[in-house]
């Protein structure tokens, strides 16, 4: 029996999709893992050089999906208030008045979160793993949908702060775009000289609501035993790996299985087979994996893990067909 409900969450991802690629070009597939990622309801971490479009990215996400938009610029004397917001006294009512920083808003742009101190980028922790703020002892949830887009530069390191493990292992996973290609280039330029204008201002698609739907439809697609099995294997691996200090923890193969969830849905199924798994590996447990401090020279990193996982692991038959309930 279809999915409905599966079927109208891809065909909105797929319009979702479109609209987005208006504003960035020639960027398909980076798109598409990002959009999975947020409906898997998780957070992702952006990191690419300067000028490859990684806060467009979030921009355009924001008005296709019809979330409320806020951007919060990193700098080394950025405050955890500044982020989630402070108690002010109020002089004409004699009392203290919460005033809510940029963390309550649907889609966060954290961009350049390397840059500031540990201590502000762990006021992050709580909203990105529990949805709310704690302020002077009183809790505050934030709106639903909650999703933080994090930017970081990685080719400068004088005076940033690399994010630590923890924080890490709380993004979904780490998205690079990369350069583009001569042609996709051309057509940006080609772009910004037909519309006459800085902005890209592209068209709702959906909104809060019809995200959250779109999210409890991915919670339906059927994940088959084997295929959840293959998702525990590939990070028990990386554990295993020769070249790994730490490798993937159990958040990672659940990261797994979700994400491949939702790209399975972008795809136009409502279930998952192992290419789905395949596809969103690298992105998902690369920055999860930390290699020996004695090959950091070397041309070893997680991504290369994640590569020789994939070959070495046996990957179960391809699902055909999935019995419907």
């Amino acid at each position: 029996m279809r999915n409905e409900r599966v079927a109208e969450a891809s065909r909105l991802a797929g319009t979702v999709l479109d609209e987005v690629e208006r504003g960035v070009v020639g960027k398909r597939d980076a798109l598409t893992l990002v959009l999975a990622a947020i409906l898997s309801k998780g957070h992702v971490l952006l990191e690419d050089f300067p000028g490859l479009g990684k806060t467009l990215a979030a921009r355009s996400f924001a008005q296709a999906l019809g979330l409320d938009f806020r951007r919060a610029q990193f700098t080394p004397d950025l405050l955890p208030a500044d982020l989630t917001g402070s108690f002010l006294y109020d002089q004409r009512r004699g009392e203290f008045e919460f005033r809510r920083g940029p963390v309550f808003t649907g889609l966060l742009l954290a961009d350049e979160i390397n840059r500031t101190p540990p201590k502000t980028q762990s006021a992050l922790l709580e909203a990105m793993q529990e949805h709310q703020v704690t302020v002077e002892g009183e809790t505050f949830p934030l709106p639903e949908p909650f999703h933080v887009l994090a930017t970081a530069n990685p080719i400068e390191y004088e005076g940033t702060y690399p994010l630590p493990e923890a924080q890490l292992d709380r993004f979904l996973m780490r998205v690079s775009f990369g350069y583009p290609s001569s042609a996709e280039e051309y057509d940006v330029i080609a772009r910004r000289l037909e519309r006459q204008r800085e902005e890209v201002v592209l068209a709702q698609v959906t909104d809060a609501a019809g995200l959250l739907e779109m999210q409890a439809a991915t919670e339906t697609v059927q994940v088959d035993p084997s295929v959840g099995r293959y998702c525990v294997e590939l990070a028990a691996a990386t554990r295993a790996h020769a070249d790994v200090l730490t490798g993937s923890s159990p958040r990672g193969s659940l990261a797994l299985v979700l994400t491949a969830r939702a790209f399975a849905v972008v795809r136009g199924r409502d279930y998952v087979i192992p290419e789905d798994v395949k596809a969103v590996a690298r992105p998902v447990l690369a920055h999860r994996i930390t290699v020996r401090p004695e090959l950091w020279m070397t041309e070893v990193s997680g991504r290369r893990v994640v590569d020789e996982v994939l070959r070495t692991v046996a990957t179960p038959s391809t699902l055909e067909a999935v019995e419907r309930r």
